[in-house]
């Protein structure tokens, strides 16, 4: 024997079996207890329809093509004042 353990490792070693997994309950009980019913979740979802879809799309055009513009413009200017320092 050894010295006793403190409180909480007792109780840790208590529910613990054998080969040092977890108490008695199947794992398909387990799972079944920690996941969310699956047809409720889906319940809360909507698929944009097409128009919705066309206007997401043509936003994200449009800001990556001002963007793109904003970039190639800071890239000009910066090649050119690099260009005069270091010339």
């Amino acid at each position: 024997m050894g010295l006793p353990l403190p409180r909480g490792d007792r109780l840790r070693a208590r529910s613990l079996n054998r080969r040092g997994r977890g108490a008695s309950r199947a794992p398909s009980a387990r799972c079944r207890a920690g996941a969310p019913n699956g047809s409720s979740r889906s319940l809360g979802a909507s698929w944009p329809g097409q128009n919705q879809l066309v206007q997401g799309v043509v936003v994200v055009l449009i800001a990556c093509l001002i963007v793109g513009v904003f970039l190639y413009g800071a890239d000009l200017v910066f090649k050119h004042l690099i260009q005069k320092l270091f010339t």
